[in-house]
């Protein structure tokens, strides 16, 4: 029994070492990253913080955006950072929705080590907000568009 509980302690050590080896390779300070599960009704109205739909193009047109979420579609750190930056204003927060999470996951570690404004990131994306009841507007609405 000893020698099981000695292998399952040691098999977590390593999936630990795993874990923590990856999320330094992402080069990212998740100090300013916060997981939110809010619904659509209560991104579209939060002034407090910034909303930006990472997705492309494709994407939003497919399923349509919240409404007054900025669209810049992610590539990289600095290039979304530069692009976002004259849309934030001073005190907001940074907001962050994909299609389910896992980009937003991704782009949140990396952009808050190059950033202090708290980064959130809007667990379960697109899918879980529509899952949820809320009606997506179309892209082409008058929204903030970066590549439209």
């Amino acid at each position: 029994m000893q020698k099981r509980s000695l292998l399952v302690a040691g098999g977590a050590a390593a999936l630990l070492a795993v874990a923590a080896v990856g999320w330094a390779n992402t080069g990212g300070d998740q100090s300013n990253t916060i997981l939110v599960a809010a619904t659509g009704a209560e991104l579209k109205a939060d002034e407090s913080t910034l909303l930006v739909d990472i997705r492309t193009p494709e994407e939003w047109e497919q399923t349509g955006v919240i409404e007054g979420a900025l669209l810049v579609t992610y590539t990289d750190a600095d290039s979304f950072l530069a692009a976002v930056a004259p849309h934030l204003k001073p005190g907001q927060s940074l907001s962050l929705i994909c299609r389910s999470g896992n980009r937003t996951s991704r782009a949140a570690r990396q952009i808050s080590g190059k950033t202090k404004v708290s980064v959130r990131d809007v667990a379960g994306g697109m899918i879980r907000v529509v899952r949820e009841g809320y009606q997506p507007v179309s892209a082409s609405r008058g929204i903030t568009c970066t590549t439209c």
